[in-house]
């Protein structure tokens, strides 16, 4: 850890513009920069006094016909418990695998998000035996885009699933809440997809990343000469997105300014480009996500109530995956198939031990945490079965306590077969045992959720009739959609 609490990162980059780009925004999460031109330069930097207080290395791939696995290996051979990351404009996972044989952190690629960019760091400063776990690398897996792909049957994941595609339907906003990396984005592309407008584009905007005095361009757009540095024509978000979705991420993060503006577009339908003489009307569905509470962040007057109550016309929450350890399993099987189809990699399975390890953490990053510690593992693993040794950072967490155990009552006290079921709650907070309406229902919402709502099939696997299936809906309270 550099001296005085405050970190510093080399970049190995010879582009003066890349260059300041990368020191900003290292800037803005608290780092010092450093810059060396070269490999040549890079590993004598490591034995100056600046390089004995890094905290991470930077490494710009500038071309395709440059290796940076030999630079990689040489410092991790040097330095072993420095992070390396590796930033590259060609979008290849093959080059990401041997680089992170190479003995590489994490991986980002150009274009850079700021946000991006951001976590990757914070990653490398994690007091938790974290580091190496949430890294960014496997943003370059496709991720599924309809709801028969998306993989969960608890009770409250299929809940919220059901609701969101009742809503797809519908022109009307969708908020969506939870815990970041529960798979908000996921859910807003299958909504997208679902919906009448899936032929058209669905734009994403990360609030959190943009600049407060560049909201109102992103969004909106600006016309040439608008302002000092508006040297072209910029068409705004809202434009890009007309006829099809705008999924506004993290917009609890937006500016309390920028919030007033929305609010307009919204009640209007039109945007009014900075510049611009006339107003442009969009026709744009929205999707909002937050990993925060809206209503605390209205209390503490960080977020417009009106702006609220525009956005949550229908409202869904995606648990977190520690409420939800029985889906692991299959998550895991879907999540291997999927890295399994990169190039450079190879389908693998996955032993009991590796399994109820995985069972046995906290996943304070939650889906996302679980396909990078996956990816990782499957990268470095030489065998055909993943096993506990291809998790260490996990086996730390857990050991060290790092990982403090939320789950369930009936998952922290069940037998290993019985934490692989459906996810179904057995015991209240107390510790006493459920009343059985409530087991009861859970387990036919699940059988719902399992069969895509086809009733004959749920009555059948129940092994009861469709009339007396329709009874129990009735006198339970269940929306048969569930």
């Amino acid at each position: 850890m550099a001296r005085d609490g405050v970190p510093m990162l080399m970049l190995i980059d010879d582009e003066p513009a890349q260059r300041r780009l990368v020191s900003a925004l290292a800037a803005r999460a608290g780092w010092r920069t450093i810059f060396v031109a070269d490999a040549e330069m890079a590993i004598a930097t490591l034995g100056t006094q600046d390089g004995m207080r890094l905290d991470a290395v930077l490494l710009d791939q500038w071309s395709p016909e440059h290796d940076p696995s030999d630079l990689i290996r040489e410092i991790h051979d040097r330095r072993p418990a420095l992070p390396i990351l590796v930033l590259t404009a060609h979008n290849d996972v093959a080059v990401a695998v041997d680089a992170m044989r190479a003995g590489a952190t994490d991986y980002l690629s150009k274009p850079i998000a700021p946000e991006r960019l951001l976590a990757a760091l914070n990653a490398t400063l994690a007091e938790s035996g974290g580091r190496g776990e949430l890294r960014p690398l496997t943003e370059k897996i496709t991720a599924p885009l309809s709801f028969e792909d998306v993989v969960g049957s608890a009770p409250q994941f299929r809940a919220a699933l059901a609701i969101a595609a009742k809503a797809a339907r519908a022109r009307v906003p969708v908020l969506i809440e939870g815990e970041s990396g529960v798979g908000k984005d996921v859910i807003a592309r299958a909504i997208h997809a679902a919906s009448p407008r899936h032929k058209q584009a669905m734009v994403t905007v990360n609030c959190g990343a943009i600049p407060a005095n560049l909201v109102e361009s992103e969004l909106f757009g600006h016309e040439r000469g608008a302002f000092t540095g508006a040297f072209e024509r910029h068409v705004g978000k809202f434009v890009s997105a007309d006829m099809g979705t705008l999924f506004l991420d993290e917009v609890s993060e937006m500016p309390f300014d920028a919030q007033v503006k929305l609010l307009r577009v919204l009640q209007d339908g039109e945007v009014q480009p900075i510049g611009a003489r006339r107003p442009v009307q969009v026709d744009v569905r929205i999707i909002a996500a937050t990993n925060k509470r809206l209503t605390d962040e209205i209390e503490a007057g960080r977020f417009r109530e009106d702006l609220y109550y525009r956005l949550n016309v229908v409202q869904l929450t995606v648990p977190p995956l520690r409420e939800r350890i029985g889906d692991i399993p299959a998550l895991c099987r879907h999540l291997l198939a999927r890295i399994g189809s990169q190039p450079g990699l190879r389908s693998l399975g996955l032993t009991d031990g590796a399994l109820a390890l995985l069972m046995q953490h906290g996943w304070p990053g939650n889906v996302r945490q679980l396909q990078n510690a996956l990816f990782r593992a499957a990268v470095l693993c030489e065998g055909d079965a993943l096993t506990p040794l291809d998790f260490p950072q996990i086996t730390a967490q857990i050991q060290a306590g790092a990982s403090p155990d939320r789950r369930p009552v009936s998952l922290r006290t069940a037998t290993p077969s019985h934490r692989e079921g459906a996810g179904i709650t057995l015991f209240e907070g107390d510790g006493h045992v459920r009343q059985l309406a409530e087991i009861e229902a859970d387990v036919i919402r699940l059988a719902i959720g399992h069969y895509r709502g086809r009733m004959t099939e749920v009555a059948r696997r129940l092994g009861i009739g469709r009339s007396t299936l329709y009874r129990k809906l009735a006198e339970l309270g269940i929306d048969s959609a569930a």
